[in-house]
């Protein structure tokens, strides 16, 4: 036999091989997917406006400290409600400040009025405003997974939905207590701490009669939820500064621990640079207090008595699981904004085994009558496109066991697709080397026609199909981008076995026959 012939056996004996080995234990190389293990779908949407909202109250403190520190006389710094900034300085000052907001605001532009030159008015660009949502999509998506890997939820499913969306899909498969975990997942859990201007008021309507209705520049009103010292039935309210000196960025750990009076509190620590500014801040601040603000709102607003090093406490009315909850959500990261559910579906477990046995039933009777038409209408080359079906299937299960792709109900339809479209090509080629046949062609010269002039129409056919499954994985959600890993790998195996495969069965049995073979039952 040529070598050519027996290296080509001894490649395709070895990828079966490999395969086979990738497959075993099948229940453990397999992942099922939602639809078949039971568990939820979500579909949120990251509400981006809220990243740019603080994004604007930071840029104003940043405008306000740089003119500051370049010792320029203003009047005010006005954050608008369109997200702009405006300057209002004492005098024209047209080229210190330019080189201020040149220098220290490079994400926004800005123009001086020519009929009153002492104010400015700055807006986000719109490469900035672009910038921020496309970071404020990945960070919740990395919040979001840590979160999930966090509650130990079993090989969920993260990931954006469709090109520069801002809605994030997620499937958790087997969940013990979806609503307990759905509603931490939501939670943005932005832990701050903020310099207190004034209060605690009983009400925020005593409050705003207090502050004659008018809130200073560069700060709000927040609820307290952790200290009341007027009494049941009151929430209190404290004004606080907008900007933060230290938020949950700078946090290094968060577990939870009891406070003095052994109650569930959670116990923080900030990194390096969150405890130089931490420390600096409460040396200058002793005596004044300080609010620890979690979603904006106040848990509790102790007074600075001594320099703070970077370690400290949450208290409050915690349960025991709250607590954990809340050090969990401090330990993930904060979400860089609000979200909004837009979908939820729950599968249950039972669902998903009927979907198993009724896709299996449909693989197998797929499989029986195509066997069956090849075998009738090929007679003994059916044998050969039958082979390379069986490889065909071995091989999808292995490419899926070794890359842990997830099996949904839609990629065992594409698996009872492929079926199908394995001898579609092996179809080709039979009636390409019939038609070589009845010319009067040999029996070898008709294979090895027949192969090479079936091999454009397989390529063209098949390269399309894998662009539409691409696009399907790129743009579809969970079950569809099943469908389509199945559908591509199903494809790429067919072309191999179809072409690779049979060519090498029928040249192995023409020459075993010898150099005179005379027919062909096809």
């Amino acid at each position: 036999m040529p070598k050519k012939i027996i290296w080509r056996m001894v490649l395709i004996f070895a990828i079966v091989g490999l395969t086979v080995f990738l497959i075993y234990p099948p229940r453990e190389k397999i992942k099922l997917g939602l639809d078949l293990k039971g568990g939820s779908h979500l579909v949120l949407q990251v509400n981006t406006e809220d990243a740019l909202e603080n994004e604007a109250d930071q840029a104003r403190e940043w405008l306000v400290d740089s003119l500051i520190d370049e010792s320029i006389p203003f009047t005010e710094v006005v954050r608008k409600e369109d997200r702009t900034l405006e300057i209002i300085a004492e005098a024209p000052q047209e080229e210190p400040i330019k080189e201020v907001l040149k220098d220290r605001m490079p994400s926004w532009d800005y123009t001086l009025y020519r009929q009153r030159p002492n104010r400015w008015v700055l807006s986000f660009k719109e490469a900035a405003i672009r910038n921020i949502e496309e970071q404020t999509v990945r960070q919740a998506l990395n919040t979001l997974r840590n979160r999930v890997d966090e509650f130990g939820v079993e090989e969920p499913t993260i990931q954006r939905q469709g090109l520069g969306g801002n809605r994030i899909v997620l499937e958790l498969p087997g969940l013990d207590d979806p609503e307990r975990v759905k509603e931490k997942i939501k939670t943005i859990a932005q832990l701050e701490w903020k310099e207190v201007v004034s209060g605690p008021y009983p009400s925020r309507e005593e409050a705003l009669k207090q502050l004659q209705s008018t809130l200073p520049d560069g700060t709000v009103l927040l609820p307290v939820v952790g200290q009341n010292q007027f009494g049941e039935g009151s929430t209190p309210y404290i004004l606080v500064r907008k900007a933060a000196v230290v938020t949950g960025k700078d946090l290094k750990n968060a577990y939870r621990s009891t406070d003095e009076n052994n109650l569930p509190a959670v116990s923080f620590s900030l990194n390096a640079e969150g405890s130089r500014i931490f420390s600096r801040y409460t040396a200058e601040h002793i005596g004044d207090l300080l609010a620890i603000v979690l979603d904006d709102k106040v848990h509790s607003y102790p007074v600075i008595r001594t320099r703070i090093p970077g370690d400290g406490q949450i208290t409050g009315s915690f349960t025991v699981q709250e607590a954990e909850d809340l050090a969990l959500l401090l330990r993930s990261g904060a979400l860089p904004a609000s979200m909004t559910y837009l979908e939820e579906r729950s599968v249950g477990p039972s669902l998903g085994r009927d979907s198993i046995r009724l896709g299996v039933y449909a693989a197998v009777i797929g499989l029986l009558l195509v066997i069956l038409f090849m075998l009738i209408y090929y007679k003994t080359s059916g044998v050969n496109a039958v082979v390379a079906l069986v490889l065909n299937i071995i091989i999808v299960l292995g490419v899926l066991a070794y890359f842990r792709a997830t099996l949904t109900l839609p990629g065992i339809a594409g698996f009872i697709l492929t079926i199908g479209m394995a001898v579609d090509a092996n179809v080709l080629i039979f009636e390409r080397i019939r038609e070589e046949l009845r010319e009067g062609k040999s029996v070898r010269t008709s294979v090895s026609s027949g192969f090479r002039k079936a091999w454009r129409t397989i390529l063209d056919a098949n390269l399309t199909t894998l662009i539409a499954a691409l696009f399907l994985f790129e743009f579809g959600t969970g079950p569809v981008k099943g469908f389509a890993v199945t559908l591509s790998v199903g494809v790429l195996a067919s072309m191999f076995t179809a072409v690779f495969v049979s060519r090498t069965i029928f040249e192995a049995l023409i020459f075993r026959r010898g150099p005179r073979v005379e027919k062909l039952s096809i």
